[in-house]
Formats: C-alpha cells, sequence, structure tokens
C-alpha cells in the first residue's frame, strides 16, 4: 500500500473538499463534497457525541446516499454549518428530489472548540447576538470546495486541541494493490494525546509514509511515561474535546458495508491518540462510497477496513503536525514544542 498523488481524501475519486476558517473565533468548517450523492454510514464510539441528520445513515434506513458530510467546530452552534451547505446545494441543483424542490442530504457532526484562547474568552464582546457564524461558514467551505486543500489550522481543525498541543485538520490516503483508493480527513480535538509520554514520537508512526510527519518513528526504548494517561482535564482543565472523521472509498459499497467500513476505521483513532473513545469525546466516523469500483470479494472489505484505519491513524498525526500557532493559543503547535529537537 501507498500514498495517492495528493496524500489526501481527494485522491478517492469523485470527492471535493472546502475549508472555511475564523481566526479570531479560531474555529471552522470543513465540507466533504461528492460530486454526485454517494453511499454514506457512520460509527460513533465516544461518549459525547454531536450530530445531525446521523439516524438515517443507518443500513436499515430508507435514505440510501448523501449529498456532503460536514465537520465543524463551534460545539452544538456549529451544527449551523450543515443548513449553510444545504442552502448552497439546493441553489445548485442538488439535493433528493420531491417535485420541484430539492433537499440536500447533509449529515454533520461537532466538536467543542469553544475554551481555546479565541476571541470568546478574551473579548467580552465577542459573543454573537442574532446567530451565530456558523450557517456562513459551512457555505463559505460549501464554495471553496477542491481537489487541493490545506492542512493544520484550517477548516473544522482551526481551533482543535489536544491534551499537550495543538490539534488540526488531517488528511492521507492509501492505494491498495489491487488500485483501490481509501482517503481519510480528520479534524483531531482529542481529550488524550496523539504523542508519546513528553516526547515529539507520535503514536501513529508505525503506519508513517514518506515522513509524512517527521519521520521520527517510535523512540526506543518506550520512555517510562508513554502509558500515562494524561488529558486536558490535567493540563487545560477543559472538556473540550471529539475526533471527527470522514473515511472514503471509490469501491461500490451498500450502507452495511460502509457501516463496517466506519467501525474499522475507529481502530485508527485507537492507534494514534491515548485514551480515545473517552465518555467526554464525541468520536465518530463516517464512510463513504463514491462508487466507481466494483468489490472484488467480500475479503477485500477486509484490506479497505485495515487501510482505513492505517490511513486515519496518519491522517491525525499530519492534523497535529501541519498546526500553526495563532495568538492567545493554550497550548503549543508541535513545531513550537519540538521542531528544533
Amino acid at each position: 500500500m501507498w500514498p495517492g498523488p495528493r496524500n489526501l481524501i481527494t485522491d478517492v475519486r469523485g470527492l471535493l473538499v472546502g475549508n472555511a476558517s475564523d481566526p479570531r473565533l479560531k474555529s471552522g468548517v470543513s465540507v466533504v463534497l461528492p460530486e454526485v450523492p454517494a453511499v454514506a454510514s457512520v460509527a460513533i464510539h465516544g461518549g459525547a457525541p454531536g450530530t445531525r441528520e446521523i439516524a438515517l445513515l443507518e443500513p436499515e434506513q430508507t435514505v440510501s446516499h448523501v449529498d456532503a458530510l460536514v465537520l465543524s467546530g463551534g460545539s452544538a452552534f456549529g451544527l449551523d454549518a450543515a443548513a449553510g451547505v444545504q442552502s448552497r446545494l439546493a441553489e445548485m441543483g442538488r439535493g433528493y428530489a420531491v417535485g420541484p424542490v430539492r433537499v440536500p442530504i447533509v449529515p454533520a457532526a461537532i466538536l467543542f472548540d469553544l475554551l481555546n484562547g479565541s476571541a470568546l474568552e478574551t473579548e467580552p464582546d465577542a459573543q454573537w447576538n442574532a446567530s451565530a457564524p456558523y450557517r456562513d461558514l459551512g457555505r463559505a467551505a460549501c464554495e471553496t470546495a477542491a481537489h487541493d486543500f490545506a492542512l493544520g489550522s484550517i477548516g473544522a481543525g482551526t481551533g482543535a486541541t489536544t491534551a499537550n498541543l495543538k490539534g488540526g485538520l488531517g488528511s492521507a490516503s492509501t492505494i491498495l494493490a489491487n488500485g483501490a483508493t481509501i482517503g481519510a480527513l480528520v479534524a483531531v480535538n482529542a481529550l488524550g494525546r496523539v504523542t508519546i509520554g513528553d516526547g515529539p514520537h507520535f503514536w501513529a508512526s508505525p503506519f508513517e509514509q514518506d515522513a509524512e510527519f517527521g519521520a521520527l518513528g517510535l523512540p526506543h526504548p518506550l520512555p517510562g511515561d508513554a502509558m500515562a494517561v494524561r488529558t486536558k482535564a490535567d493540563t487545560l482543565k477543559s472538556g473540550a474535546n471529539t475526533t471527527i472523521a470522514v473515511i472514503a472509498t471509490d469501491v461500490t459499497l451498500t450502507k452495511s458495508e460502509a457501516k463496517r467500513l466506519a467501525v474499522m476505521a475507529h481502530d485508527g483513532m485507537a492507534r494514534a491518540i491515548w485514551p480515545a473513545h473517552t465518555p467526554f469525546d464525541g468520536d465518530l466516523v463516517f464512510a463513504l462510497s463514491t462508487g466507481h469500483r466494483q468489490l472484488e470479494s467480500p475479503a477485500e472489505l477486509v484490506m479497505l477496513g485495515a487501510a482505513a484505519a492505517s490511513t486515519l491513524a496518519r491522517a491525525i498525526a499530519r492534523g497535529v503536525y501541519e498546526a500553526e500557532a495563532s495568538e492567545a493559543d493554550r497550548v503549543p503547535t508541535w513545531a513550537e514544542r519540538f521542531g528544533d529537537d
């Protein structure tokens, strides 16, 4: 297995990604936009999720395809981002046809980034009044959708943090030996850490490709504090958590198969974040199929799931590795803390 040409989720044929950010609020929105409606499902393994239009993604439900998927900051306010995406898609003629009306299907998930040194904390008059900005951010993200996009402090990763470092928006891709492609997009805002102990090494290091997050490998020997459970409860005294992701493939999947792919992809979170899937994270993975290749055999789904997990682990590390510093950050970036080591 090797990375795709962009090493982004958009190496999956038929996908675009758009991002919009509000630097003052240290928050933003990311949109995964299939060029035509795509099969999707979801697996939620965290204890504190925030979502929109999720029940319809279960295999037994009637709706078979979605028009976009949204990852947003802003806690529950961020759910408005999907409405902005939905209105823009309707203008574009996208969505489920009901007579002359088009109803775009836009599931969404949010993370909590309201206490990260943003204007909401540092400027008493910064609170929004009539409405939060996320509907407009969702619309803006939809309008920027493209094959190429930046990583780190952008989109839904703008204000993300981990227990010891800034989080961020990460992405990666994998091409399997049979030509199938898997891609991941993730906003890393974990309760725990993605690095080992107090050092620069990433838990995802065994899966790294082409020095995409520093080529440090695993420390040898592992430090004595490697297994210590250190979270935002210790460092930031905050419950500002949740890692949300999209896994996509060009292989044709049913909703049941997409559900299984999302479940297997969660192993990537467990490989990259310590601890993961806590009662205070809303850890969630969407799975999306653009349907450009046929599933060759049931055994291929096993390979797709394994690749989804490793690709998500890599994307998580990349999101933290690429984060950029901004004013009043409550934790350093990886580059600030370890860049000169």
